[in-house]
């Protein structure tokens, strides 16, 4: 068996790869209380949109809605919290507080003692999963 790479910013190593079991790995490996975030979004990322797609790419999990191409979030560790990336976060209502240099993405980072708003963030993905994927 293969030893976890951590990449900067504690940010797992995980081969890219289609379906549940690379994300699941990538959250087992995610060090820390970064865990505990990543569980919950992917939790609730499955409670809100059923028939979720899911893949690793760039040592990243990334969701798409089941009958679309593309995706609608992904996330990414960094030292001191967890970016989630809304591919068309300026699409949604509120836009998430994060800008970024990407015309249509937003983010939305998540720190250690950050008390997630989970119906605020369920309401995004919700928003984010009926528009069209971003094609990476």
């Amino acid at each position: 068996m293969t030893e976890l790479k951590l990449l900067s910013g504690g940010n797992p190593q995980i081969p890219k790869g289609d379906g549940n079991a690379p994300v699941q790995a990538y959250i087992a490996a995610m060090p820390g209380w970064k865990q505990r975030i990543g569980r919950a979004v992917d939790g609730l990322v499955a409670h809100t949109v059923p028939g979720v797609r899911k893949a690793v790419k760039w040592n990243s999990p990334f969701f798409g809605a089941p009958d679309q191409e593309g995706w609608f979030l992904s996330f990414h560790c960094f030292d001191r919290y967890v970016k989630l990336t809304f591919f068309r976060g300026t699409s949604l209502e509120p836009v998430p507080p994060g800008a970024s240099k990407q015309k249509e993405v937003r983010y939305l980072d998540i720190r250690e003692e950050d008390i997630i708003d989970a119906a605020q963030l369920a309401d995004w993905i919700r928003q984010a999963s009926a528009l069209p994927g971003e094609k990476l």
